[in-house]
This record gives structure tokens, sequence and C-alpha cells, in this order.
């Protein structure tokens, strides 16, 4: 069920806090749970879920698909797996993916190799402006056609191959059209072969990791993922960890908010990523890992913040796939830092929910912050801001949750009246954001729309 639309407004600067909180879970691994759970022989059990739009867009496809899924209270939910190749939809069956990147396309990847499937797929206006060419051409290459030809944007009607032929791959820098691969070579003939140059997320290779008859990894400069297909896999049990992602925005608040303290219990610290915190550390954050441990092969731990005098930042390339959904909030930092920041390598955040590039240099303008963006490249010249200068920052119908939470962490420190349209949509990925922040002892307005 959709959220009711409205605008927060901020308009007073938090104070400075000793806190302990916990985080959203994380998204990617509550949507890859329900999914591989949906192919898997047996019943899997999932604790912990992100209970998100982007995920209960997951349960509702999937349940459209004849996945039988029990919500049995308190997070917690129990997946009928159906094996590989086994949805059974009928032909004017029409699946909504609402604002879900990670669901579009890790989906689309079972459903090419799925046979007998001729359905329609689409998202919201959002996710139906975000071209998915790459991911088209690809499922192309297993034998999937989509409908109309040529066309590279949703809604489309995807018609499966019902004798898919595994492929090779060089994986570029999405994890999502990595997973599409893998999951579509899971049910195909023969092998499919990934090689990765680049480290990106692997949360899909995690957590089939058990299903050695199905997947073998191996890494020595690069890394190699062979799928064997048609080899059945087996069910699972897991606890999904707190969103490093989530928990990027609160870090924030507390690093430049003076005399603040921050614990963030049971958050995911997977190497690939925590570029973000990686980042801030080489630019002076007082950022600790503690009580780090494995859950689910999974790493997992405790993140202690405190206030901090921080340097300009510098992101070469090779931070963009660790730091990728940390951009918007990153810029923000970087505003608040005397000097010139860089981030190279960036030129993907055009093709978001939102250009987040074009978007945030809005935002940076409105609060007199100087950025330049050129190439792949964007430069922003942190200040100084002065007290008591009253200020308006509107934040327009974007549908981009993290620039919405990105705008309210400025609106936090600063105490400039913000104002953020469409504020709903951060329910996609922190539905506690809110809560977190009157935990904190922030304080907002919502007014309906």
């Amino acid at each position: 069920m959709k959220s009711k639309k409205f605008s927060l407004v901020i308009n007073k600067p938090i104070d400075n806090f000793d806190k302990k909180i916990t985080v959203d879970s994380d998204k990617s691994i509550s949507i890859r749970s329900f999914l591989i759970g949906s192919i898997s022989e047996g019943v899997s059990s999932v604790q912990n879920v992100l209970e998100s739009e982007d995920v209960f867009s997951t349960i509702n496809c999937l349940r459209k698909l004849k996945v039988k899924i029990l919500y049995l209270g308190n997070k917690t939910y129990k997946i009928f797996g159906r094996g590989l190749g086994s949805y059974m939809p009928k032909n004017s069956l029409e699946l909504n993916f609402g604002n879900s990147g990670t669901l579009a396309r890790l989906i689309t990847g079972i459903l090419a190799s799925t046979p007998n499937i001729n359905i329609k797929i689409f998202g919201d206006k959002s996710l139906n402006k975000r071209s998915m060419k790459k991911l088209i051409l690809l499922m192309n290459k297993f034998g999937a056609e989509f409908f109309p030809k040529n066309k590279y944007f949703f809604p489309l009607r995807i018609s499966s191959s019902n004798f898919p032929i595994g492929i090779s791959y060089k994986s570029g820098t999405s994890a999502q059209l990595k997973s599409a691969v893998i999951l579509a070579g899971l049910n195909s003939y023969g092998n499919t072969e990934i090689i990765e140059s680049f480290k990106s997320r692997d949360h899909t290779e995690i957590m089939l990791k058990k299903n050695k008859r199905a997947m073998r990894i191996s890494e020595s400069l690069t890394k190699k993922i062979k799928i064997f297909g048609k080899n059945s896999l087996e069910n699972f049990s897991l606890k999904v960890p707190g969103d490093p992602s989530s928990a990027a925005f609160f870090t924030a608040l507390t690093l430049l908010k003076n005399n603040s303290y921050l614990k963030i219990t049971n958050v995911g610290l997977n190497p690939t990523r925590i570029g973000f915190y990686s980042l801030l550390k080489k630019s002076g954050a007082k950022i600790k890992f503690v009580n780090k441990r494995k859950v689910n092969n999974e790493k997992v731990g405790d993140i202690i913040v405190k206030s901090s005098v921080l340097k300009p930042i510098n992101a070469s390339a090779k931070y963009y796939l660790n730091t990728t959904d940390e951009y918007p909030i990153l810029f923000i930092i970087s505003a608040f830092i005397k000097g010139s920041s860089f981030f190279s390598g960036i030129s993907d955040l055009q093709n978001k929910e939102s250009d987040r590039i074009k978007e945030m240099q809005k935002i940076l303008k409105q609060i007199g912050v100087f950025s330049s963006y050129k190439k792949g490249k964007l430069l922003i010249k942190g200040k100084n801001f002065e007290k008591n200068k009253i200020k308006k920052v509107k934040v327009l119908d974007l549908g981009d949750h993290r620039i919405c939470m990105s705008a309210a962490i400025l609106g936090l420190l600063t105490g400039y009246e913000v104002i953020i349209n469409n504020f709903e949509t951060v329910g996609t990925s922190s539905p506690s954001f809110l809560k977190i922040i009157k935990q904190l002892g922030g304080s907002f307005a919502k007014k309906s729309i």
C-alpha cells in the first residue's frame, strides 16, 4: 500500500546528543532473500526483514507468480520455494516493481530463464524513466525478448526463452546487473561465467554460497563466478542486519554536530558497502567498528561515531562501487568542510531515482555552496554557515529517498527552513528515519499534500 504524500518542514537545528540507535534493516539483502528463497527448494525463513515499500513490491510480485509467502509477525517471513523455473504466471499478468530498481533488474534475470513467461513489467513514474538497456541486452543473450523491440524503458513485455543457454559476461560497476546474470544463469543450460574486474556488492553470492553444485567463485587478480545451470538451490534461514546506507545519514549528523556521540548497533559491514566510512576516516572522522562478527556469512558490527573536525574529501573513482548510495549525503558533508572536496567517476549517479548530481547541486546552490561538475568529476567548495541568517531551501517532487534524507540532515544541522516535498518516498528504504530523528532530539513538521 502506497504511503500518503506529505512534505517535511525542518526549521530548527538539532541539539547535541549522546544516543544509541538501531537503523532499518538492509534493503539489498531483504529483497534478495525473497527472490532467492522463491527459486530454492523447500521453505526458507528470513528474520528482521526491512518492511518498506520496495520490499512489499517484491513480496507482491512473487505472490502474483504463485509463490507462497507467510508472515509470522515481528518482521519474520517464511518463503515456500517453488524451485528453479517454476513461476507460473498467466499471460495477462502485470508485475509492478514500484520504485525498486533492485527488484526490477533481479527478478527480470529470473523471468528471462523461466519457461513460458510472457507478461507485462513496469514500475512507477520514476523507475519508468530509468534506462534498462544494459539489462535488456544481457537478457537477450539468454534468449529472452522484450517488446516493443528496441525500447529500453518500462513498461515492457518480457517473453522468456524456453531453452536458455549460459553466457560469458565481463561485469562492470553494477552489482544489480551481475546479480541478474547469476539468477538467469542458475536456470540456463550449460555454464554461465562472470569475470568481475571491479569488486561490487556481493550479497547474492554470499546468499548462494552453500550451493556449491550451482556456483563456484575463484579469486586472484580478478574474481571469477561460475554458475552451473539446472542445479537445485537449498533453502536457508537468515537474519537481515541493519543497512549501512541508512546508518550513513545519522553518521553524518553526528560528525557535524558539535559534542555529539552515537552508537549504531547491528549494522552490516560487508566490505563492498562501507566505502562511505573509509572515505570519512581518511578525512579525520572519528568512526569505529566494534563488536565485529559474522552472521549468515555477512560481516556485522556496531558503529561508534563522535563529532569531528573534517578535512576535505578526495574520493577517487575506485570508491564509487562501495559508496554508490551515500554520495548525496557525502555532498552535504562536504558543504560543511572548509576547502575543496573532489568526487571522481560518479557519472552513473545521473541515472538513479533522479539525476543525483544535478539535484544535489541545486540544493548546494540554495545554501550558497559552490559546486562544479564536468566529465564525471564533481568539485564542492565548503564554507562556514552563518548563524542567524534566515535561509529557505526547497526540495521539489523528485521521488528520490536519498536526496530527501540528505536535505533533512542539512536542515537539522543549519536550522534553515528546509521544505522537502514528497518525503513519503523515504519509506522505500528507511521507514524509521523520522522516528530516529525524534529519538535523537530533532524536530520537524509534516504537511499533507
